[in-house]
């Protein structure tokens, strides 16, 4: 057979593989195009996608087989070559039906792109076969062909898999970039097949009936025809993608919608015009204890006998407004299918369309918690933490609204707990809080069925605020509260007592405004108070007068000092048996520049008040050791001098150091210094131990005066150092005519001895007063029977100048 040698147009070879790279992207874009369809929708793709990637194939084989001339022309079989096209449709089908499941291994990888390759190569050799010209082959470069084809068509599935997701540019040059590849692939397995090839004049060309084509013409026509699908399917696949975009975006914006309405965690309920329910999530469900069977085909209306009654018609009205366009906020409550109450905030949103209202959004949100959490917090605010009783926020607030509502009259109350502080300090703040709840408690029952209202203001003070306009009935509720409170506690397995003292001011005699009802019913707590409390007093206005005179008198008293307005008068002190002098008490005196001398019983209480005692007790103290030093500096005699001890200055901390220095200062030794203290200052012998050790350890006498008219403990005698009792007034002004008061007297008289103690009485004013005391054996006096307290020239005058004459007398004598 004569052999016959062709060579190429290169041109042509160049558009094929133009044709090979252009067929290779359209295959990679509709690949995502086939995996996002759904539906029949899918199928009609994957069929679009077998013809346009089966005509693109083998219209870069045809052209690849036109590009290659011949010395002789060439027929070609028709039949042959429409075979050779649809064998590359259906193997394009059935790669494209592997490479865009969702899942792809590579075992169903490399059996996809076997059968790829199969029918790449059956094209090809089919196609060659369409030539009605002899051929053989040579096997190496078959075999090499079909390998391309195999590792080609496996690449261009992956490549596919691999491109199916994504958009953007970068996507696009990917693409692009693996089309390249891909069309060199596909070209490469081409003209290594045509290199297979060797051509022969036999029996075949002479035999031709097929058609004579003019090659350079066709080609040229089908790779038109080819671009101008490919760009068809191209411009196609943009359009049905930027169509598919918005479908996506849509769809996808349902979707984020769907979810935020599904997963919300407020029930969600849409209702129509008709009231009609149209939709809702599971959290209404849950809120409700409802069903989802429940809620279909049902109107708005099957829902209100979940709400409390009294909440049902103005729910009405907030959904009739919403219908209307407005949106509504709200609270209200429903019964849950469990039967336990939900508190629930409610918005209402109309659903407008094309800017008409079509229905309504109702939004529930379960709000218990942050309702229980806030009726917590407002308890907390308006009452007490301690007792659970209304606070003086609450009261003021109650009082207030009482007053605004013009009643007729009532009466305010306020109560102050006496001796309620030795409890809180001697026992601790534990004990005391128990004390306190019980005392509360008692009180709770004592008011029960009168229209009273108690607060617990703070610390142990206490208001109430009765509806009442019967002075009697008030009376009565206050004898009954006191009683109560006078009842023992029973504390660390001891019983205690305490007392209380009110104070009532009634509307709108003695205030028509909170601030003034309290501040006069605490004038007349403060009345009771003074005068020895465990009681109750109703306010006056001569206690509003009293009251300002007091506050002038503390003005005044706080420039006593500065002004030198303050003196000393000094009450002797005698042996009763030959009359004389063993010492004298320092007593203050105040000299108003208008109201004359006052007493120490009028100033000393307020000072005590304010805390200006420790000023003036300074002052006495440095004022009385002056004296005494100066009077031992002109002869004597030699005798203490006696200074009442505030329990202020009693209890400051550096009381010894201070004394130290007012002596120091002075000059004067401290065995002349005798330090007057009272029964309360022993309370905490813990305490007073320390300081009165110290005291005598300097040389410093004690005193304990007023002994019997506080809280006695005899325990407090044999653990303190004290040198001397000193029997109160308040037994020797009845003694002559009272047997208890005389047997008081002897008795204490009696114990110091005992104990070793001096002992002195005061306020004597009879000769029978002093020969009762003589007869039991109290030699030392104090009192008006020997003298009333003098100023220190007097004292000098009196007492001091005829006893330095004397003792002058007896020397010279001597």
């Amino acid at each position: 057979m004569e052999h016959v040698h062709g060579s190429y147009d290169m041109e042509l070879v160049i558009f094929s593989y133009i044709v090979a790279v252009l067929a290779s992207y359209t295959v990679l874009d509709l690949v995502d195009k086939i995996s996002n369809a759904r539906g029949r929708y899918k199928g009609l793709w994957l069929l679009f996608g077998a013809i346009a990637m089966g005509m693109g194939i083998w219209s870069m084989h045809f052209v690849g087989m036109l590009a290659f001339s011949l010395t002789v022309p060439i027929a070609y079989d028709l039949s042959t070559v429409i075979q050779s096209v649809l064998v590359a449709i259906v193997a394009s089908f059935a790669a494209l039906y592997v490479v865009c499941r969702n899942a792809l291994t590579w075992r169903q990888l490399l059996l996809a792109g076997a059968l790829l390759a199969t029918g790449i190569s059956a094209m090809h050799y089919i196609g060659m076969a369409a030539m009605e010209i002899d051929i053989t082959y040579r096997p190496v470069y078959v075999i090499l062909s079909i390998v391309i084809a195999i590792v080609a068509s496996i690449a261009a599935l992956w490549l596919s898999f691999y491109f199916r997701q994504g958009t953007g540019s970068r996507k696009i040059w990917e693409k692009l970039g693996s089309g390249l590849i891909m069309g060199a692939a596909i070209v490469g397995m081409h003209y290594t097949g045509m290199q297979a090839a060797q051509f022969h004049l036999g029996m075949k060309s002479t035999l031709s009936t097929g058609m004579v084509l003019d090659q350079k013409f066709l080609a040229y026509f089908i790779i038109g025809g080819t671009m101008l699908t490919l760009g068809l399917s191209l411009f196609g696949i943009f359009i049905s993608n930027r169509l598919t975009r918005k479908d996506t975006e849509l769809l996808e914006n349902e979707k984020w919608y769907r979810s935020l309405f599904e997963n919300n965690q407020d029930g969600i309920i849409t209702v129509d015009l008709n009231y009609r329910i149209k939709g809702f999530n599971s959290a209404i469900t849950k809120l409700t204890g409802l069903s989802n069977e429940w809620f279909h085909n049902q109107t708005i209306s099957s829902l209100y006998p979940l709400i409390v009654q009294e909440d049902q018609e103005r729910t009405r009205e907030f959904l009739l407004r919403s219908l209307g366009g407005e949106i509504q906020r709200y609270e209200t409550v429903i019964v849950h299918q469990n039967g336990d109450n939900v508190n629930i905030s409610v918005i209402n949103v109309p659903v407008i369309l094309d800017g008409k209202v079509v229905g309504n959004n109702i939004i529930a949100r379960d709000i218990t918690m942050e309702k229980q959490a806030k009726d917590r917090i407002e308890h907390q605010a308006y009452h007490d933490e301690l007792t659970g009783m209304p606070n003086r926020r609450m009261f003021n607030q109650v009082l207030t609204q009482i007053i605004e509502s013009k009643p007729k009259s009532f009466a305010v109350m306020v109560m102050d707990i006496d001796r309620f502080k030795m409890i809180n300090d001697s026992l601790g703040h534990t004990y005391g809080d128990l004390f306190l709840q019980e005392m509360c408690e008692r009180i709770q029952q004592s008011i029960s069925g009168f229209q009273v209202i108690l607060a617990r203001m703070g610390g142990d003070e206490f208001t109430l605020l009765y509806e009442n306009d019967n002075s009697d009935d008030i009376t009565a509720l206050a004898e009954r509260i006191i009683r109560v409170i006078a009842l023992p506690y029973r504390l660390k397995e001891n019983d205690f007592y305490v007392t209380a003292s009110i104070g009532i001011a009634q509307f709108p005699f003695d205030g028509v405004d909170a601030v003034q009802l309290l501040k006069n019913a605490d004038t007349a707590m403060y009345e009771v108070k003074k005068n020895g409390k465990n009681g109750f007093q109703f306010y006056s206005h001569e206690l509003n007068e009293h009251l300002q005179e007091k506050i002038e008198l503390e003005n005044d008293l706080r420039k006593a000092i500065p002004n030198d307005e303050l003196f000393v008068y000094y009450q002797p002190q005698i042996r009763a048996e030959d009359s004389q002098m063993i010492g004298v008490e320092a007593l203050v005196r105040w000299g108003h520049p208008t109201k004359g001398t006052i007493s120490p019983g009028v100033f000393i209480p307020i000072a005590e008040e304010t805390g200006m005692i420790y000023e003036l007790g300074t002052w006495v103290l440095r004022e009385a050791c002056r004296q005494m030093k100066q009077w031992h500096d002109a002869g004597g005699p030699l005798i203490p001098i006696s200074v009442n001890l505030s329990t202020q200055q009693f209890h400051q901390t550096h009381l010894i150091d201070y004394i130290k220095d007012i002596l120091e200062e002075t000059g004067l030794e401290p065995q002349y210094l005798e330090l007057e203290i009272t029964e309360s200052m022993m309370m905490d012998p813990t305490i007073s131990s320390h300081i009165l050790n110290e005291l005598t350890a300097y040389g410093i006498r004690i005193s304990l005066d007023d002994f019997g008219t506080g809280y006695s403990s005899l325990s407090y005698l044999k653990l303190l150092p004290i040198h001397k009792l000193k029997i109160d007034r308040s037994f020797i002004r009845d003694i002559t005519e009272n047997d208890n008061d005389k047997a008081i007297v002897s008795t204490i008289i009696s114990m110091a001895q005992y104990l070793k103690m001096d002992v002195i009485a005061e306020g004597i004013e009879t000769k029978e007063q002093l020969d009762i005391l003589m007869d039991n054996d109290c030699q030392k006096i104090q009192g008006y029977y020997f003298s009333r307290p003098l100023p220190a020239d007097e004292v000098e005058d009196v007492f001091f100048a005829p006893l330095r004459l004397k003792e002058k007398r007896r020397l010279t004598d001597v």
